[in-house]
C-alpha cells in the first residue's frame, strides 16, 4: 500500500479554522488549538443565544405594549384577557409595533378588549 500523508488534510481542516478566527485577539486567530478552542465556544453562545434572543424580544414586546396599556388606563394582563375574549389574534409583536407607531389604532384595540371584558 502506497504511504498516506496527511498534511494537506490538516492543513485544509486547521484552515478553515482559522477563517472563522478571522479578528478575534491576540493567539485565538494565530494559534490552531486557541483558534479552534474559541471558535468552538463561539459556536456553542451562538446557539444558545439564538434561543436567548427570542425570549429577550418577547420581554421587550410585553414591556412595550405594558407600557402603552398603562396610559390607556388597563393593565397588559386585563388587555390581553380581553384581546383573547373578543377573538383578536395579532401577536406581541405587531401589537407592540402597533403601540409605538400607531398610538390610534392600539387605542382601538383597547377600547376591543374593554369591551370584551365588560361583555
Amino acid at each position: 500500500m502506497p504511504r498516506v500523508k496527511r498534511g494537506t488534510m490538516t492543513r485544509k481542516r486547521h484552515n478553515r479554522i482559522l477563517t472563522r478566527a478571522k479578528g478575534y485577539w491576540g493567539a485565538r486567530h494565530r494559534w490552531y488549538t486557541q483558534a479552534h478552542e474559541a471558535v468552538m465556544h463561539a459556536a456553542q453562545y451562538a446557539y444558545r443565544d439564538r434561543r436567548t434572543r427570542k425570549r429577550d424580544f418577547r420581554r421587550l414586546w410585553i414591556a412595550r405594549i405594558n407600557a402603552a396599556c398603562r396610559a390607556q388606563g388597563i393593565t397588559y394582563s386585563r388587555f390581553i384577557n380581553g384581546l383573547d375574549r373578543a377573538g383578536v389574534t395579532l401577536d406581541r409583536k405587531v401589537m407592540a409595533d402597533l403601540a409605538v407607531n400607531e398610538p390610534a389604532a392600539f387605542t382601538a384595540l383597547v377600547q376591543q378588549a374593554s369591551q370584551a371584558l365588560a361583555a
